[in-house]
Protein backbone atom coordinates (compact mmCIF):
# COMPACT_ATOMS: atom_id res chain seq x y z
CA UNK A 1 0.00 0.00 0.00
CA UNK A 2 1.49 3.32 -1.09
CA UNK A 3 -0.05 6.36 0.55
CA UNK A 4 1.03 9.90 -0.23
CA UNK A 5 2.29 11.87 2.75
CA UNK A 6 0.52 15.08 3.65
CA UNK A 7 2.47 18.32 4.13
CA UNK A 8 3.01 17.82 7.85
CA UNK A 9 4.17 14.23 7.40
CA UNK A 10 6.58 15.33 4.66
CA UNK A 11 8.00 17.99 6.97
CA UNK A 12 8.44 15.49 9.80
CA UNK A 13 10.08 13.03 7.42
CA UNK A 14 12.61 15.69 6.38
CA UNK A 15 13.46 16.33 10.03
CA UNK A 16 13.98 12.61 10.65
CA UNK A 17 16.30 12.48 7.64
CA UNK A 18 18.28 15.48 8.92
CA UNK A 19 18.43 14.00 12.41
CA UNK A 20 19.72 10.71 11.03
CA UNK A 21 22.45 12.48 9.05
CA UNK A 22 23.47 14.50 12.10
CA UNK A 23 23.54 11.39 14.30
CA UNK A 24 25.64 9.52 11.75
CA UNK A 25 28.13 12.40 11.60
CA UNK A 26 28.30 12.57 15.40
CA UNK A 27 28.98 8.83 15.59
CA UNK A 28 31.66 9.04 12.91
CA UNK A 29 33.40 12.01 14.56
CA UNK A 30 33.01 11.21 18.26
CA UNK A 31 31.59 7.73 18.69
CA UNK A 32 28.32 6.08 19.58
CA UNK A 33 28.39 7.01 23.28
CA UNK A 34 28.80 10.71 22.53
CA UNK A 35 26.02 10.71 19.93
CA UNK A 36 23.67 8.85 22.26
CA UNK A 37 24.40 11.16 25.17
CA UNK A 38 24.01 14.32 23.11
CA UNK A 39 20.67 13.21 21.67
CA UNK A 40 19.40 12.21 25.11
CA UNK A 41 20.40 15.60 26.52
CA UNK A 42 18.65 17.36 23.64
CA UNK A 43 15.50 15.32 24.29
CA UNK A 44 15.63 16.21 27.99
CA UNK A 45 16.06 19.90 27.21
CA UNK A 46 13.06 19.79 24.88
CA UNK A 47 10.94 18.01 27.50
CA UNK A 48 11.99 20.55 30.15
CA UNK A 49 11.20 23.50 27.89
CA UNK A 50 14.84 24.57 27.74
CA UNK A 51 14.85 24.46 23.93
CA UNK A 52 12.27 25.91 21.65
CA UNK A 53 10.85 29.22 20.57
CA UNK A 54 10.97 30.94 23.94
CA UNK A 55 13.52 33.74 24.01
CA UNK A 56 14.56 32.81 27.55
CA UNK A 57 15.23 29.17 26.63
CA UNK A 58 18.65 28.23 27.97
CA UNK A 59 20.76 25.12 27.70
Amino acid sequence: MNQALDTEEQSKDRYFQELAKTAEAMIEDHGKDFATGALILAAQWIAQGRLGKREDAVH
